[in-house]
């Protein structure tokens, strides 16, 4: 008999996940022996990446043995109940990390039937947690206040602030132009990296958030927290897929007019 987990079930779990990967990843922060090495995309990964996707991946497999598991990792995972798919990345911002930087976290998400329902981005060493599942807002800690989200009412982009994360990642999909227009459009433009500048859209001190080269488990648990605090989530050409190798995110109203701007030429 298959078993029945509420939404409230599942983002519980998802920050109990939290709390555990916090404590193994902040063990291992500026450590003096930390591990690092080369993953064959040339991308760097640490002995607290791999540690922290462990005890993430165990814990679910002991409070839902029947989820599948994707991680940047480990890979994936199989389990019976098809539809339901844990997404990890252990550490997003593992550049960061190694050099000692505060800007990354564990970001942690639940899709059902190939949507993400859960996300949670748990960022310790900022003293900063965010998290939404469908149906119950999106919600954000610092320092232990919590918060409810919601984005900006901004509605013209010449009064936005805007990131695009990595330069180099909009030229290498040969978008540099695009994002140079919409740099200069806006009223602001700042590259703030990996998570951080997407959470800024969903607590609505940003308005805008672009960002190429990503993979399902560095888009899963942005996807909730942008929407259910009443923004609009999409790959940089429209697409509601994790497989789409981008994110765009929006308080909603500028959505339309950046996806314009920055459309293939």
């Amino acid at each position: 008999m298959a078993l029945t987990f509420t939404s409230a079930d599942d983002l519980s779990l998802a920050l109990s996940l939290a709390e555990a990967a916090d404590r193994v990843s902040m063990d291992r922060f500026r450590a003096q022996d930390l591990e690092i090495s080369t993953k064959p995309d040339r991308t760097p990964v640490t002995d607290a990446d791999r540690a922290v996707e462990d005890i993430i991946r165990d814990a679910i497999r002991d409070a839902r043995p029947r989820d599948q598991i994707l991680g940047e990792e480990r890979g994936h995972s199989g389990g019976t109940e098809s539809g339901r798919e844990w997404v990890i990345d252990p550490i997003d911002g593992t550049a960061g990390f190694l050099r000692g930087m505060p800007i990354w976290a564990t970001m942690i998400a639940l899709t059902i039937n190939g949507i993400p329902q859960v996300g949670v981005i748990s960022a310790p060493a900022l003293g900063r947690r965010w998290w939404a599942a469908e149906g119950h807002g999106a919600w954000m800690s610092e320092n232990g206040v919590e918060r409810q989200l919601s984005v900006s009412k901004v509605a013209s982009l010449s009064d936005a602030s805007i990131t695009y994360n990595s330069l180099p990642g909009w030229i290498g999909a040969g978008r540099g132009d695009q994002a140079v227009a919409l740099a200069t459009r806006a009223w602001r433009a700042r590259a703030v990296g990996d998570f951080w500048g997407f959470m800024l859209v969903a607590e609505g001190s940003m308005d805008v958030c672009g960002e190429f080269d990503l993979q399902p488990y560095d888009i899963a648990a942005l996807w909730p927290i942008v929407t259910e605090a009443g923004g609009r989530f999409t790959s940089v050409d429209g697409e509601q897929s994790l497989a789409a190798g981008s994110a765009l995110a929006t308080n909603g109203l500028l959505h339309d007019e950046v996806l314009s701007l920055v459309a293939p030429k």
